[in-house]
Protein backbone atom coordinates (compact mmCIF):
# COMPACT_ATOMS: atom_id res chain seq x y z
CA UNK A 1 0.00 0.00 0.00
CA UNK A 2 1.26 3.12 -0.99
CA UNK A 3 1.26 6.72 1.14
CA UNK A 4 -1.45 7.94 -0.62
CA UNK A 5 -3.60 4.85 -0.71
CA UNK A 6 -2.64 4.88 2.99
CA UNK A 7 -3.74 8.19 3.67
CA UNK A 8 -7.43 7.60 2.18
CA UNK A 9 -7.91 4.77 4.04
CA UNK A 10 -7.37 6.41 7.19
CA UNK A 11 -9.87 9.36 5.63
CA UNK A 12 -12.67 6.68 5.39
CA UNK A 13 -11.84 4.96 8.74
CA UNK A 14 -12.29 8.34 9.91
CA UNK A 15 -15.55 9.54 8.41
CA UNK A 16 -16.70 5.94 9.22
CA UNK A 17 -16.22 6.48 13.26
CA UNK A 18 -17.26 10.06 13.33
CA UNK A 19 -20.89 8.28 11.65
CA UNK A 20 -20.36 5.35 13.63
CA UNK A 21 -22.60 4.36 17.24
CA UNK A 22 -21.93 7.04 19.72
CA UNK A 23 -23.38 6.80 23.18
CA UNK A 24 -23.17 9.73 25.74
CA UNK A 25 -25.25 10.89 28.95
CA UNK A 26 -26.67 14.00 29.98
CA UNK A 27 -25.36 13.34 33.54
CA UNK A 28 -23.04 10.76 34.54
CA UNK A 29 -24.03 10.82 38.36
CA UNK A 30 -26.90 11.18 40.19
CA UNK A 31 -27.44 11.75 43.93
CA UNK A 32 -29.86 10.36 45.22
CA UNK A 33 -30.05 12.50 48.75
CA UNK A 34 -31.72 10.70 51.82
CA UNK A 35 -33.51 6.95 51.50
CA UNK A 36 -35.28 5.39 53.79
CA UNK A 37 -34.49 2.06 54.74
CA UNK A 38 -35.63 -0.86 52.66
CA UNK A 39 -37.91 1.45 50.29
CA UNK A 40 -36.08 1.18 46.73
CA UNK A 41 -34.39 4.42 45.18
CA UNK A 42 -34.37 5.11 41.60
CA UNK A 43 -31.86 6.91 39.48
CA UNK A 44 -32.68 7.76 36.08
CA UNK A 45 -30.48 8.50 33.28
CA UNK A 46 -30.81 10.26 30.00
CA UNK A 47 -28.83 8.72 27.26
CA UNK A 48 -28.39 9.36 23.84
CA UNK A 49 -27.08 7.86 20.60
CA UNK A 50 -25.04 10.87 19.36
CA UNK A 51 -23.69 8.59 16.53
CA UNK A 52 -25.50 8.47 12.45
CA UNK A 53 -26.04 5.01 13.03
CA UNK A 54 -28.25 2.97 14.94
CA UNK A 55 -27.00 1.45 18.12
CA UNK A 56 -27.86 -1.52 20.58
CA UNK A 57 -27.14 -1.67 24.46
CA UNK A 58 -25.58 -5.49 24.71
CA UNK A 59 -25.05 -5.53 28.55
CA UNK A 60 -25.23 -3.65 31.42
CA UNK A 61 -22.98 -5.07 34.30
CA UNK A 62 -23.67 -3.36 37.63
CA UNK A 63 -21.47 -2.80 40.90
CA UNK A 64 -23.53 -5.53 43.03
CA UNK A 65 -26.59 -7.70 42.93
CA UNK A 66 -28.33 -5.45 44.83
CA UNK A 67 -29.21 -3.04 41.64
CA UNK A 68 -31.95 -3.73 39.19
CA UNK A 69 -31.23 -2.41 35.69
CA UNK A 70 -34.50 -1.21 33.04
CA UNK A 71 -33.34 0.10 29.45
CA UNK A 72 -34.69 -0.56 25.86
CA UNK A 73 -34.12 -3.84 24.20
CA UNK A 74 -34.30 -2.46 20.67
CA UNK A 75 -32.28 -0.49 18.30
CA UNK A 76 -31.68 2.75 19.03
CA UNK A 77 -31.14 5.01 16.20
CA UNK A 78 -29.35 7.99 15.18
CA UNK A 79 -29.47 10.76 17.36
CA UNK A 80 -32.31 9.90 19.47
CA UNK A 81 -32.80 9.78 23.47
CA UNK A 82 -33.87 7.05 25.48
CA UNK A 83 -33.63 6.72 29.48
CA UNK A 84 -31.87 4.02 31.73
CA UNK A 85 -32.95 3.15 34.93
CA UNK A 86 -30.85 2.16 38.00
CA UNK A 87 -32.85 0.75 41.00
CA UNK A 88 -31.04 -0.14 44.46
CA UNK A 89 -32.82 -1.89 46.87
CA UNK A 90 -31.57 0.20 50.10
CA UNK A 91 -31.12 -2.48 52.48
CA UNK A 92 -27.68 -1.21 54.10
CA UNK A 93 -27.53 1.71 56.06
CA UNK A 94 -25.06 4.54 55.64
CA UNK A 95 -23.77 5.86 52.43
CA UNK A 96 -24.21 4.28 48.90
CA UNK A 97 -22.49 4.50 45.71
CA UNK A 98 -23.23 2.35 42.93
CA UNK A 99 -22.04 1.87 39.33
CA UNK A 100 -22.93 0.53 36.24
CA UNK A 101 -21.59 -0.09 33.14
CA UNK A 102 -22.90 -0.07 30.13
CA UNK A 103 -22.11 -1.44 26.93
CA UNK A 104 -23.65 -0.97 23.22
CA UNK A 105 -22.97 -2.12 20.05
CA UNK A 106 -20.00 -0.25 17.80
CA UNK A 107 -18.24 0.35 21.19
CA UNK A 108 -15.23 -1.19 22.69
CA UNK A 109 -15.00 0.89 26.00
CA UNK A 110 -18.46 1.33 28.57
CA UNK A 111 -20.30 4.15 29.61
CA UNK A 112 -19.93 4.10 33.18
CA UNK A 113 -22.96 5.55 35.33
CA UNK A 114 -22.88 6.27 38.61
CA UNK A 115 -26.32 6.51 41.35
CA UNK A 116 -25.10 7.36 45.35
CA UNK A 117 -26.93 8.78 48.53
CA UNK A 118 -27.47 7.92 51.83
CA UNK A 119 -29.95 5.04 53.24
CA UNK A 120 -31.29 6.33 56.85
CA UNK A 121 -33.07 4.19 59.14
CA UNK A 122 -35.56 6.73 59.05
CA UNK A 123 -36.05 10.12 56.49
CA UNK A 124 -37.67 13.47 57.84
CA UNK A 125 -40.17 15.10 56.35
CA UNK A 126 -39.33 18.57 56.04
CA UNK A 127 -42.44 19.48 53.88
CA UNK A 128 -44.32 21.24 56.58
CA UNK A 129 -41.25 23.38 58.10
CA UNK A 130 -39.49 23.68 54.97
CA UNK A 131 -42.29 23.24 52.22
CA UNK A 132 -40.35 24.98 49.41
CA UNK A 133 -37.55 23.06 47.64
CA UNK A 134 -34.45 24.44 45.96
CA UNK A 135 -31.81 21.74 45.04
CA UNK A 136 -30.49 20.02 48.07
CA UNK A 137 -32.00 23.12 50.14
CA UNK A 138 -35.34 23.10 51.82
CA UNK A 139 -36.67 26.67 53.26
CA UNK A 140 -39.56 27.92 54.37
CA UNK A 141 -40.49 30.78 52.26
CA UNK A 142 -39.99 31.60 48.54
CA UNK A 143 -41.33 35.27 48.64
CA UNK A 144 -40.31 38.34 51.00
CA UNK A 145 -42.23 41.02 51.58
CA UNK A 146 -41.03 44.45 53.07
CA UNK A 147 -44.45 46.18 54.42
CA UNK A 148 -45.04 49.52 55.68
CA UNK A 149 -41.67 50.95 55.28
CA UNK A 150 -40.74 54.15 56.04
CA UNK A 151 -37.61 56.34 54.51
CA UNK A 152 -34.77 55.58 56.79
CA UNK A 153 -36.09 52.11 57.71
CA UNK A 154 -33.96 48.83 57.83
CA UNK A 155 -36.02 46.40 58.44
CA UNK A 156 -34.65 42.65 57.80
CA UNK A 157 -35.97 39.62 57.04
CA UNK A 158 -34.98 35.53 57.34
CA UNK A 159 -35.39 32.36 55.12
CA UNK A 160 -34.38 29.55 57.59
CA UNK A 161 -32.89 26.85 54.82
CA UNK A 162 -31.94 23.05 55.86
CA UNK A 163 -29.38 20.75 53.62
CA UNK A 164 -31.50 17.68 52.87
CA UNK A 165 -28.34 16.53 50.16
CA UNK A 166 -25.44 14.67 50.96
CA UNK A 167 -22.47 16.94 50.33
CA UNK A 168 -21.91 20.28 52.30
CA UNK A 169 -23.48 23.35 50.66
CA UNK A 170 -22.46 26.87 50.28
CA UNK A 171 -26.45 28.68 50.00
CA UNK A 172 -25.87 32.15 48.36
CA UNK A 173 -28.27 34.47 47.28
CA UNK A 174 -27.70 36.10 43.32
CA UNK A 175 -28.75 38.70 41.45
CA UNK A 176 -29.64 41.16 43.88
CA UNK A 177 -30.39 44.71 43.70
CA UNK A 178 -28.76 48.05 45.46
CA UNK A 179 -31.32 48.31 47.98
CA UNK A 180 -30.68 44.73 49.28
CA UNK A 181 -28.56 43.01 51.24
CA UNK A 182 -27.89 39.34 52.25
CA UNK A 183 -25.80 37.42 55.14
CA UNK A 184 -26.08 33.50 55.19
CA UNK A 185 -25.12 31.84 58.43
CA UNK A 186 -23.42 29.51 58.39
CA UNK A 187 -21.63 30.10 55.27
CA UNK A 188 -20.74 26.29 54.58
CA UNK A 189 -24.10 23.49 55.23
CA UNK A 190 -23.63 20.43 55.86
CA UNK A 191 -25.59 17.79 55.39
CA UNK A 192 -28.77 17.28 57.44
CA UNK A 193 -28.20 21.07 59.39
CA UNK A 194 -30.03 23.91 58.99
CA UNK A 195 -28.98 27.50 58.65
CA UNK A 196 -30.97 31.31 57.57
CA UNK A 197 -30.70 33.91 55.36
CA UNK A 198 -31.21 37.50 56.65
CA UNK A 199 -32.49 39.72 53.75
CA UNK A 200 -31.74 43.49 54.56
CA UNK A 201 -33.83 46.57 52.92
CA UNK A 202 -32.09 49.72 52.98
CA UNK A 203 -34.74 51.83 52.14
CA UNK A 204 -32.86 55.12 51.60
CA UNK A 205 -31.98 53.33 48.15
CA UNK A 206 -35.82 53.06 47.14
CA UNK A 207 -36.17 55.71 45.08
CA UNK A 208 -40.19 56.09 44.45
CA UNK A 209 -43.11 55.76 47.01
CA UNK A 210 -45.57 52.49 46.70
CA UNK A 211 -44.71 48.51 45.62
CA UNK A 212 -41.37 47.80 44.31
CA UNK A 213 -40.44 44.43 43.42
CA UNK A 214 -37.78 42.28 42.17
CA UNK A 215 -36.94 38.64 41.63
CA UNK A 216 -33.69 37.39 44.03
CA UNK A 217 -32.18 33.49 43.08
CA UNK A 218 -31.05 30.91 45.98
CA UNK A 219 -28.48 28.85 45.23
CA UNK A 220 -26.92 25.82 46.48
CA UNK A 221 -23.16 26.85 45.83
CA UNK A 222 -21.67 29.79 44.15
CA UNK A 223 -21.92 29.67 40.21
CA UNK A 224 -25.06 28.11 39.83
CA UNK A 225 -27.52 29.39 37.02
CA UNK A 226 -30.56 31.09 38.16
CA UNK A 227 -34.43 30.01 36.83
CA UNK A 228 -37.43 29.86 38.19
CA UNK A 229 -36.83 26.94 40.13
CA UNK A 230 -34.82 29.02 42.67
CA UNK A 231 -36.78 32.17 41.86
CA UNK A 232 -37.33 34.06 45.15
CA UNK A 233 -39.93 37.51 45.09
CA UNK A 234 -39.19 40.38 46.84
CA UNK A 235 -41.82 43.39 47.23
CA UNK A 236 -41.24 46.19 49.21
CA UNK A 237 -43.76 49.29 49.95
CA UNK A 238 -42.41 52.84 50.38
CA UNK A 239 -44.75 54.92 52.53
CA UNK A 240 -44.89 58.29 52.45
CA UNK A 241 -43.67 60.45 55.98
CA UNK A 242 -46.49 62.29 58.25
CA UNK A 243 -43.84 62.68 60.99
CA UNK A 244 -43.92 66.35 62.28
CA UNK A 245 -47.92 66.96 61.68
CA UNK A 246 -49.98 68.09 64.28
CA UNK A 247 -52.98 67.36 65.53
CA UNK A 248 -54.35 70.16 64.53
CA UNK A 249 -53.21 70.00 60.44
CA UNK A 250 -54.17 67.19 60.80
CA UNK A 251 -57.76 67.85 61.46
CA UNK A 252 -57.66 69.33 57.93
CA UNK A 253 -55.84 66.42 56.43
CA UNK A 254 -57.66 64.33 53.44
CA UNK A 255 -59.76 61.27 54.76
CA UNK A 256 -59.67 58.17 52.51
CA UNK A 257 -63.08 56.23 52.78
CA UNK A 258 -63.43 52.51 50.69
CA UNK A 259 -66.86 51.03 49.87
CA UNK A 260 -65.16 47.37 50.47
CA UNK A 261 -61.15 46.13 51.12
CA UNK A 262 -61.25 43.01 49.21
CA UNK A 263 -63.13 41.69 46.08
CA UNK A 264 -64.47 38.26 45.46
CA UNK A 265 -64.45 37.03 41.71
CA UNK A 266 -66.24 33.64 41.00
CA UNK A 267 -64.99 33.05 37.55
CA UNK A 268 -67.77 30.19 37.04
CA UNK A 269 -65.91 29.01 33.75
CA UNK A 270 -65.16 32.44 32.43
CA UNK A 271 -62.18 33.93 31.18
CA UNK A 272 -62.79 37.07 33.29
CA UNK A 273 -64.59 38.90 35.47
CA UNK A 274 -64.79 42.55 37.05
CA UNK A 275 -65.61 44.21 40.32
CA UNK A 276 -65.82 47.28 41.83
CA UNK A 277 -65.00 49.35 44.55
CA UNK A 278 -65.83 53.36 45.65
CA UNK A 279 -63.52 55.26 46.95
CA UNK A 280 -64.64 58.96 48.86
CA UNK A 281 -63.01 61.71 50.41
CA UNK A 282 -64.75 62.43 53.99
CA UNK A 283 -61.88 65.24 54.56
CA UNK A 284 -61.02 68.48 54.83
CA UNK A 285 -58.48 69.31 52.01
CA UNK A 286 -58.12 67.21 48.75
CA UNK A 287 -57.20 63.22 48.61
CA UNK A 288 -54.48 62.29 46.27
CA UNK A 289 -53.77 58.84 44.89
CA UNK A 290 -50.27 58.95 44.70
CA UNK A 291 -49.54 55.50 43.22
CA UNK A 292 -51.87 52.61 42.10
CA UNK A 293 -50.21 49.16 41.38
CA UNK A 294 -50.43 45.22 41.56
CA UNK A 295 -48.54 42.72 43.19
CA UNK A 296 -49.52 40.37 40.32
CA UNK A 297 -50.28 39.43 37.05
CA UNK A 298 -53.73 38.70 36.08
CA UNK A 299 -55.44 41.96 37.30
CA UNK A 300 -56.36 45.42 34.88
CA UNK A 301 -57.72 48.46 36.78
CA UNK A 302 -58.66 51.56 36.40
CA UNK A 303 -59.65 54.68 38.77
CA UNK A 304 -61.60 57.05 37.65
CA UNK A 305 -59.83 59.96 39.06
CA UNK A 306 -56.57 60.20 41.19
CA UNK A 307 -57.70 63.59 43.01
CA UNK A 308 -60.78 63.91 45.01
CA UNK A 309 -62.22 67.33 46.51
CA UNK A 310 -63.66 66.99 49.44
CA UNK A 311 -67.05 64.77 49.65
CA UNK A 312 -66.07 63.59 46.16
CA UNK A 313 -66.36 59.51 45.16
CA UNK A 314 -64.73 57.99 42.20
CA UNK A 315 -64.64 54.49 41.16
CA UNK A 316 -61.98 51.85 41.50
CA UNK A 317 -62.41 49.47 38.72
CA UNK A 318 -60.95 45.90 38.94
CA UNK A 319 -60.93 43.09 36.04
CA UNK A 320 -59.42 39.52 37.25
CA UNK A 321 -58.16 37.42 34.52
CA UNK A 322 -58.34 33.90 35.63
CA UNK A 323 -55.91 31.71 33.49
CA UNK A 324 -53.34 34.43 34.30
CA UNK A 325 -54.51 34.38 37.95
CA UNK A 326 -53.84 31.11 38.60
CA UNK A 327 -50.30 30.83 37.41
CA UNK A 328 -49.22 33.64 40.03
CA UNK A 329 -47.31 32.44 43.34
CA UNK A 330 -48.09 35.58 45.29
CA UNK A 331 -51.34 36.62 46.59
CA UNK A 332 -53.15 38.84 44.54
CA UNK A 333 -53.62 42.44 45.49
CA UNK A 334 -54.12 45.78 44.34
CA UNK A 335 -52.42 48.88 46.22
CA UNK A 336 -52.83 52.51 46.58
CA UNK A 337 -50.62 55.15 48.29
CA UNK A 338 -52.56 57.99 48.92
CA UNK A 339 -51.86 61.59 51.35
CA UNK A 340 -54.37 60.32 53.53
CA UNK A 341 -52.10 60.29 57.06
CA UNK A 342 -53.94 58.06 58.80
CA UNK A 343 -54.12 55.21 55.09
CA UNK A 344 -51.31 56.05 53.53
CA UNK A 345 -51.01 52.64 52.18
CA UNK A 346 -54.47 50.48 51.37
CA UNK A 347 -54.51 47.40 50.05
CA UNK A 348 -57.77 45.41 48.24
CA UNK A 349 -57.21 42.26 48.47
CA UNK A 350 -58.05 39.73 45.76
CA UNK A 351 -60.14 36.96 46.26
CA UNK A 352 -60.91 33.92 43.61
CA UNK A 353 -62.97 30.55 43.29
Amino acid sequence: MNKRTMILSLAAMAVMQASAQRLTVEKETVDCGSVAYDAPVTAVFELRNKGGRRLKITDVRTSCGCVGVEYPRGEVAGGETFKLRLTYDARQLGRFYKQAAVYSSGSDEPLYLTMRGVVLAEVADYTGAYPFVFGDLRANRNELEFDDVNKGDKPELQIHIRNTGTETLRPNIMHLPPYLSAAVTPEKLRPGHEGRISITLNSDRLHDYGLTQTSVYLGNKPGDKVSQDNEIQVSSVLLPGFEGMTDEVRKYAPKMVISADSLLFDFEGKKKKKGEIKITNTGRSKLRIRSLQMFTGGLKVTLGKRELDTGESTTLKVTAYSEELSKTHTRPRVLMITNDPDHPKVVVRIKTK
